[in-house]
């Protein structure tokens, strides 16, 4: 099971993820942070991944399209608080090469998009 829940801050929406991020949930997930940053006002997304337990190829596919649409509008995405597990996925697959990982959510605000806030 997986559970997002977000709210705003400028124009960076920021979304907690507990619980396991695999083929199971993905499809879940992908629509629901999809609907989330329809609203074109939102060009940044800052996720906390401290709750995911787990995680397998399939969320890799919906970070990388999320961060897409993004980078379309300008924008960026970061992550941060990934355990042992999570962060050696995001390294094998090369997500981190794509996607920054910051220490907690008061670096990657302040680093998201390029420029310090």
């Amino acid at each position: 099971m997986l559970q997002i829940n977000n709210r705003r801050y400028d124009d960076i929406l920021i979304v907690t993820m507990d619980g396991e991020l695999d083929h199971n949930t993905a499809t879940d997930a992908r629509e629901e942070l999809t609907g989330l940053i329809e609203d074109g006002s939102i060009r940044n997304m800052v996720v906390d991944l401290s709750g995911l337990q787990f995680m397998d190829s399939s969320g890799i596919g919906m970070f990388i399209g999320r961060y897409k649409v993004l980078k379309q509008r300008g924008g960026n995405m970061a992550v941060f608080g990934l355990n042992r597990h999570i962060s050696k996925i995001w390294d094998i697959s090369g997500l981190c090469q794509i996607i920054k990982i910051y220490k907690d959510l008061d670096e990657s605000l302040g680093n998201i998009g390029g420029t310090k806030r």
